[in-house]
């Protein structure tokens, strides 16, 4: 379900899906960043959201895909607790984000992309491993 003002556009839902699927697979508090069919960084197996915000991007940029940072989609497996998380991924570009939702604070989120103008989908199911 779209819950931002914007709606994700074709070339964003194709990253979207393709982010999801990684994060599927990928182990607790999972961010990965796609772009143009492509897998651009992913963060995970931290104790903290955040950090493997800081970590997906961190990555992205340091194998060679800065420049593919901006207009790029981003999943986490579990809701965002907080907009922090979210932050830190549209500051480095991120346009699109899809994540499961449910949490106390989903309408700080929600403001937060319709404020910067980046779309997102809650999903509405969580995949998110130990």
């Amino acid at each position: 379900k779209v819950v931002t003002q914007r709606a994700p556009s074709e070339s964003e839902i194709s990253d979207l899906r393709l982010a999801w699927l990684i994060a599927k697979h990928t182990k607790s508090n999972a961010i990965s960043l796609c772009k143009d069919g492509m897998l651009i960084g992913n963060g995970a197996g931290q104790m903290s959201r955040v950090m493997s915000c800081r970590i997906a991007t961190w990555l992205a940029k340091e194998n060679g895909h800065a420049e593919k940072l901006s207009g790029s989609s981003a999943a986490s497996d579990a809701f965002f607790p907080f907009a922090d998380g979210p932050k830190i991924l549209i500051a480095a570009g991120v346009t699109a984000l899809i994540q499961p939702g449910g949490s106390k604070r989903d309408e700080d989120t929600i403001k937060l992309c319709d404020e910067r103008g980046v779309a997102m989908i809650h999903t509405g199911t969580r995949h998110f491993k130990h």
